[in-house]
Order: C-alpha cells, then sequence, then structure tokens
C-alpha cells in the first residue's frame, strides 16, 4: 500500500503492552502489518520494567516505521497501582514518538471501540472479533492488549481519514458513522 498511512497502537501496559501496526489506504482498507506483546517482570524494578517496555516499543518503531502512533488515553481505574502502571507506560509510549520525530494521538477506550465496533461499551471478545473481521484474520488477535493495540490503530486511522476531514461523515461504515456520532455529541 504505497499511500495507506502506517500507524502504530499501543495499549499501554507495565505487565503487558500491546502493540499493533497497520497501514490503511484512503478507502480505509486496512492490512496487518505486526501484532504483539511486549511484557516486563512483575519482580522486576519499576525503572528495568519500563527501560523494558521502551525496548520493545522502540524495536516496533524502527522495523515497521509508523507515521503515527495513537495510545489508549489513561482513565480513572479504582485500582490506582494499575493506573500509575498503564499511565507510566503511556507516557513511555509518547515520549518514543517524539524521539522518532513522529505525531502521537490518544484516544479513549469507549472511542475506540465505538469506532471499530460502532458500540462503546463493547466488550473484549467484540472488539477481537470486529478486528479480525477488518484485517481479514483467520484467527481472534490475542492476547486482548494486542487486539486493542490494532483497534487503536484502526480508530485512529479512520478518525484521521481524509475522507473523515474532507466530506465529514460520508461514506463511513456503520461503525465509523456510530464513533464520528459519538464524537460529535461529546464535543457539544
Amino acid at each position: 500500500m504505497a499511500s495507506a498511512l502506517r500507524v502504530l497502537g499501543i495499549d499501554p501496559g507495565l505487565t503487558r503492552c500491546g502493540v499493533g501496526v497497520v497501514d490503511v489506504a484512503r478507502d480505509r482498507f486496512a492490512t496487518l502489518v505486526h501484532v504483539g506483546v511486549v511484557r516486563s517482570d512483575a519482580g522486576a524494578p519499576i525503572e528495568q520494567r519500563l527501560a523494558t517496555i521502551a525496548a520493545g516499543i522502540r524495536a516496533v518503531l524502527l522495523q515497521h516505521q509508523p507515521h503515527v502512533v495513537a495510545v489508549e488515553r489513561v482513565f480513572a481505574q479504582n485500582n490506582r497501582s494499575t493506573v500509575m502502571g498503564t499511565a507510566q507506560a503511556s507516557g513511555i509510549a509518547l515520549l518514543l514518538a517524539a524521539e522518532h520525530g513522529l505525531p502521537a494521538a490518544t484516544h479513549t477506550p469507549s472511542e475506540v471501540k465505538a469506532a471499530v465496533t460502532g458500540y462503546g461499551a463493547a466488550d473484549k471478545l467484540q472488539v477481537q472479533t470486529m478486528v479480525a473481521r477488518v484485517l481479514r484474520l483467520d484467527a481472534l488477535p490475542q492476547p486482548a492488549d494486542a487486539a486493542d493495540a490494532l483497534a487503536l490503530a484502526l480508530c485512529h486511522a479512520w478518525r484521521r481519514g481524509p475522507a473523515i476531514a474532507a466530506t465529514g461523515d460520508s461514506g463511513l461504515t456503520p461503525a465509523q458513522r456510530a464513533w464520528a456520532d459519538a464524537e460529535r455529541a461529546a464535543r457539544r
């Protein structure tokens, strides 16, 4: 895909950080480039865990040369230690994007779910199923962190695509239309 937008999606996490790279053409046709999970040892000191996450993301950046990075926006959770680790991993991802001269964006989980499934409260299986369908995969991307990273990349590409900017929401899939409607409602 010569004119495709290559997006690196990152589902930040301290133990498992999902990474997914997709190429998305102007007509929103998407192709899987890479999917994986960067893992860090839960028993290691925090600085080593963050270095491990950084090294994994850096390797994907260097190998696949994305045009943009999309990261899940950290949101409030009941478990403070979980949200701290997620925020730290998110910061690493955004820093690496800047170091590589790449634009970066963050998207909320409900925004991503709406973009990919048409429903902002979709469950993990629904997201995995739609990601597999959109990317024409033979199996669901595993684990869920990897599927979430691919969903982030798709969300970003579809949201920022040239047809959306030029024509509003014309030509969008039902899931993309639902996301665009939710985005407009949130701005009011």
